[in-house]
């Protein structure tokens, strides 16, 4: 609302500090001009952004034009990014919506009923109607009410101001450095000096200005971070730091306290206290707090939703007109969301589309196809994409029956009847080009396949050529009716009987009728002669009889009617029919001859495949139907898919075709069928699975290895491209320089990158090449760019021996040794070991030898495998030696003779003798240990001491001791020591040791509880303790008593006694678990005993509240 101001102008009073509910404009800060939104998109006007009062109500206001929109408009209210606030509304969230019918224009108000802390952050507005979308955002920021925030009276205050003359201000005043050093009750005085009349403005600008240093939080070390980020499933961990280790805390949810659950997990280690949520969900996604006492930490937990991947691609789909059309894809997750495609536009569920969901498959349903559908059908998750195309064939209409001419007399009853493959579709008869209509005489009926036309007591008028023509199909069936006029003769006669044949109708050439296998025959014969001949019908020898059954013979006046009932090859033959009476006898011959789809093909198989590609064959069927097979027709699927897609729509002749456009590595299976003029055959036997792969590119890096006389060695590496069809070996091909024929050298492909040739001639220069082979075939070969000679080469010996076997090899007895020696030389080399000059013993020391090095090891060494070892390689009359010393060691003996030379003052000299046994290698020094005689404990004196004798010093006056020395080398000190022979006592004349006799102190004492045990006060079902300290010697018995009586072998609980300090741990007491519990120790000197009450509660939900 606005208030007359002193000078007469318009003041604008600030309602978000004044009033209790109020409907925020956009803010104006002083010295700017206010700047309006652009309306565009669906809004004509927008929610703005504003500073809130905490306690205090604010409601936004959103307007949306209807105008040009078909139907009601949708709102969302969002906060962040996910949360829509439409699903918490109540005391604190308030929605309204209303219509202007004049002006077509939908108001949507959100009121937000007392703002506190956790209402501020981002917030969206979202319209979407149709195809049509628009959105705004607009943000909450929350303000602590001030010293200037009270109930005043602010008209009163305006009222009572006087008028006054307008000044001009003095350019040298600042006017918001004296704001900024005011205080905030003089604000509203400075402001109506200067002429300043936007309030709220003024505060927003002053906050926007001063730099307030931040408030130094008290109970708070480490507060909680500003916004947190997770993953949909996954679990989130919020921490905070309080400087009071023993405060307690409370966490909210979007202001609504969060109780412990298996979802949310409250720790508290020391300082530090712990929130963390299990599976996060997106109703998870929410403003979180932390309150202790007065002070409060915020923070907003992000949920985020992992992108949905398709698991399960779409398939192509062929169908007919009119069928159904199911398309399926599999996603990742269930509750995903999918979108449907065709062409680039988005399909929206109506008449024509419709779509399903059952966990993570999803369909599109198209119940009747039509050739509108064809295209390109995508959908989209939020991770990824899959398409498939539709192909829609126009569906062709079989006649199964057609319609047979008739001859009629008068009064007599036509059918005309004929059967069409599709049970749905209905047609229309026509008469000599005129739509015939039904009457009393003439009824049209429709049931199933079958269509019929009766005409009743047929007349004159009535002949003509009828015809049948199936509504949406270029397609016509005709008949003649023939009216045959009766001339009565009233001179009787005799005629000979008489066959009369129509050629005209069924018959593909004279006397031959071709019928298709399952249709219905019926063949009319008219037969004259007076008296009415008797008719006889068979076939061969067998004669049809009149009788009800699949092949029959209907009689009538001058008619017979041969009628076979879903036709089968057995039908098929010559049929001779004959009439008799007593002028004469008439015959005539019907050959039927059976026609019918072709059987399957068969042998279905890949005779080749290509990168993409594949060649299948197959064999024609056995039985064409009796009519010439036209074509055949192929479909191809994936292994372990069930959709089949047809490769061909027109009729293909041959019996090899190459399928393309197949993916490499992906298991393919094929089936044909035989196509010939009565329709399709079924589908053939599936072919094996064969996969198209393309064969490898040429190995690389040929290369010779090694030449003997006879032998030539290569090897190379793998080729660059290999493909999904792998690698199965390797075929090694050679020929002589000069020659064309090439000789494989392996009758298997070989798997390692290197081979050995055999056999080669001796002298001779040879080519190699080496192909990959793989399921696909054999890649183009690597041929060796010169030719080799296959001649032994002779290199001379060389002994690279190792570096550590330069100098002497050390190893302790009983540790495994294995040398390892390469060498080279061509031809293969003798190689000899020596030890000591003298040939090895094979039985103290085994030696393994191959082409390239030899090996000497010792499973256990022994000091017997001490020496010098020398090996000899040679070639003919060239040889090269290495010589290598073994040296095996041990632990030293004991020192010999260890004598105490002299004593004087507090000191001793020692000598002693090394030791019989060094173990095999040099002394590396001595250690010496001293013993009191009193104590024979023995201390260190001195190590690795290099000479053997030596001065021990600071010994203790009075002492008598006794010395051992130990020998040292590079394994160790010995096992035993040399004990020394004599010993050294230190005395000193004119000293005497008084003994006072010992008295033993009698540490025996009745026991006394020195801690005693504490009242308590527990929560039921949390688990309590309490504990008390006891001194007394000999060890006491302690008992627990609970109300006097004893506390057996309870497992509830638990006692333990740690040097003296006493427990009564009770697992999760209940409120009978309250009472008085004793504690009485007892040994034989006496007792005593402390007690203590332990009241349990059940905590109420009133004070969970509290708390």
């Amino acid at each position: 609302s606005f208030l007359s101001g002193a000078k007469g102008e318009k003041v604008e009073a600030p309602p978000a500090v004044y009033t209790v509910s109020l409907t925020l404009p956009l803010e104006h800060v002083p010295g700017e001009e206010p700047q309006m939104s652009q309306i565009s998109g669906l809004f004509v006007e927008k929610p703005q952004t504003v500073t809130a009062i905490k306690g205090k109500n604010v409601t936004f206001v959103a307007k949306v034009d209807s105008s040009q929109m078909l139907r009601k408009p949708t709102m969302k209210w969002l906060k962040g990014k996910w949360m829509d606030l439409g699903s918490k509304a109540g005391k604190h969230l308030q929605f309204k919506e209303s219509y202007d019918r004049n002006t077509k224009i939908y108001t949507y108000e959100l009121t937000i009923v007392k703002v506190v802390d956790g209402d501020a952050g981002g917030y969206r507005c979202e319209v979407t109607s149709k195809d049509k979308c628009d959105s705004c955002t607009f943000d909450i920021s929350v303000e602590d009410a001030g010293e200037d925030a009270g109930e005043l009276d602010f008209s009163g205050l305006l009222k009572k101001r006087e008028r006054k003359q307008k000044e001009e201000p003095e350019t040298d005043v600042d006017v918001w450095e004296i704001l900024k050093n005011a205080k905030p009750c003089d604000y509203e005085k400075i402001a109506f000096q200067y002429g300043i009349t936007d309030l709220r403005g003024l505060l927003k600008r002053l906050k926007k200005m001063k730099k307030v240093e931040p408030k130094k939080s008290d109970a708070f070390l480490k507060k909680l971070g500003p916004a947190y980020s997770v993953e949909k499933g996954k679990k989130i961990q919020l921490n905070v730091e309080l400087s009071d280790p023993n405060a307690q805390v409370r966490w909210l949810r979007n202001g609504q306290e969060i109780k412990p659950s298996a979802k949310y997990i409250f720790e508290s280690v020391g300082g530090i206290r712990k929130l963390t949520i299990n599976k996060c969900t997106l109703a998870d996604d929410a403003a979180y707090e932390c309150v202790v006492g007065e002070e409060k930490s915020f923070t907003e937990v992000y949920v985020q939703e992992p992108p949905v991947t398709i698991t399960k691609m779409l398939d192509d789909i062929h169908v007919v007109v009119g069928e159904k059309v199911e398309f399926e894809v599999e996603v990742s997750d269930e509750g995903a969301n999918v979108k449907w495609m065709k062409d680039g536009v988005e399909l929206s569920r109506d008449g024509k589309y419709r779509f399903k969901k059952d966990g993570t498959k999803h369909w599109l349903i198209i119940n009747e196809a039509t050739t509108e559908d064809i295209g390109t059908y995508y959908v989209y998750t939020s991770g990824g994409e899959s398409k498939a195309e539709l192909e829609v064939e126009e569906k062709e209409l079989e006649v199964l029956q057609s319609i047979a001419d008739l001859t009629l007399k008068a009064a007599e009853q036509a059918v005309f009847k004929c059967e069409v493959s599709d049970e749905k579709v209905t047609g229309k008869w026509f008469k000599d080009g005129v739509e015939v209509t039904p009457s009393n005489r003439i009824k049209m009926t429709h049931i199933g396949r079958t269509h019929k036309l009766v005409i009743d007591d047929v007349k004159p008028e009535d002949a003509g050529d009828y015809t049948f023509v199936p509504d949406g199909y270029a397609l016509s069936i005709s008949a003649k009716l023939n009216f045959l006029e009766i001339k009565i003769d009233y001179v009787p006669r005799q005629e000979p009987p008489k066959i009369h044949l129509d050629t005209t109708g069924s018959f593909v050439n004279k006397n031959t009728i071709i019928v298709v296998a399952g249709n219905k025959l019926r063949f009319d014969v008219d037969i004259t002669g007076e008296p009415p001949p008797t008719v006889c019908w068979k076939k061969g020898d067998t004669e049809i009889s009149e009788a009800e059954g699949r092949v029959r013979v209907e009689t009538r006046k001058n008619l017979s009617c041969f009628v076979i009932e879903g036709a089968e090859r057995s039908d098929e033959g010559l049929y001779h029919i004959t009439v008799t009476n007593p002028a004469g006898e008439d015959k005539a011959d019907v050959m039927v001859k059976i026609v019918d789809v072709p059987d399957p093909p068969e042998n279905v198989k890949c005779t080749a495949v290509g990168e993409d590609s594949a060649s299948v064959q197959w064999d024609p069927p056995k039985f064409d139907g009796g009519v010439p097979v036209k074509g055949y027709l192929m479909e191809r699927k994936k292994k372990g898919s069930s959709r089949w897609t047809r490769l061909n729509f027109d009729i293909y002749e041959s019996t090899t075709y190459e399928a393309k456009k197949m993916i490499e590595g992906v298991l393919y299976e094929m089936r044909v069928f035989a196509v010939n003029g009565i329709g399709i055959s079924q589908p053939s036997a599936s072919s094996k699975p064969f996969m198209p792969i393309a064969p490898t590119s040429e190995p690389t890096r040929l290369t010779v290895e090694d030449v003997t006389d006879g032998t030539c060695a290569l090897k190379w590496l793998p080729p660059e491209r290999i493909g999904a069809g792998g690698i199965d070996g390797y075929i090694i091909e050679y020929c002589v320089e000069g020659a064309t024929e090439w000789v494989q050298a392996n009758e298997t492909p070989v798997e390692k990158n290197s081979y050995r040739v055999r056999g080669l001639p001796v002298g001779e220069k040879m080519l190699f090449r080496v192909t990959a082979v793989n399921i696909a075939g054999r890649s183009p070969p690597a041929v060796m760019a010169q030719a080799v000679t296959i001649r032994e080469i002779v290199e001379r010996p060389k002994i690279r021996l190792p570096r550590q076997l330069r100098t002497k090899y050390i190893k302790r007895v009983g540790e495994k040794v294995n040398l390892v020696i390469p060498f080279q030389g061509k031809p293969r080399p003798v190689v000899t070991w020596l030890k000591d000059g003298a040939p090895l013993d094979t039985k103290l020391v085994n030696i393994r030898t191959s082409d390239v090095d030899t090996i000497l090891f010792i499973r256990q060494a022994a000091r017997e495998h001490s020496g010098q070892y020398t090996l000899s390689v040679q070639i003919e009359n060239m040889e090269d030696k290495v010589t290598l010393e073994i040296q095996i060691v041990d632990k030293p003996g004991p020192p010999i003779a260890v004598t105490v030379t002299d004593v004087w003052g507090f000191n001793a000299a020692l000598e002693w003798k090394p030791p019989k046994d060094n173990g095999n290698c040099e002394i590396t020094g001595y250690t010496i240990q001293k013993a009191d005689l009193k104590t024979k404990e023995w201390f260190m004196v001195l190590e690795h001491n290099r000479r053997p004798s030596c001065t021990v010093s600071d010994l203790v006056m009075g002492n008598e001791y006794t010395f051992r020395v130990f020998s040292e080398n590079i394994c160790g000190m010995s096992d035993d020591a040399c004990i020394s022979k004599n010993t050294a006592a230190i005395t000193k004349t004119g000293l005497k040791q008084k003994q006072q006799p010992y008295k033993e102190k009698d540490m025996c004492s009745s026991p006394k509880f020195i801690t005693p045990l504490v009242d308590r006060s527990v929560i039921a079902g949390y688990s309590a303790a309490i504990s008390c300290a006891v001194r007394g010697h000999p060890k006491p018995k302690i008992i627990w008593m609970k109300n006097k009586m004893i506390i057996g072998e309870n497992p509830k609980y638990l006692m333990q006694n740690n040097q003296g300090v006493l427990t009564l741990n009770i697992r999760k007491p209940s409120l009978f678990d309250g009472g008085k519990y004793t504690c009485r120790a007892i040994n034989d000197l006496g007792q005593d005993e402390v007690e203590c009450k332990l009241e349990v509660r059940v905590i109420t939900e009133k004070e969970e509240a509290k708390k």
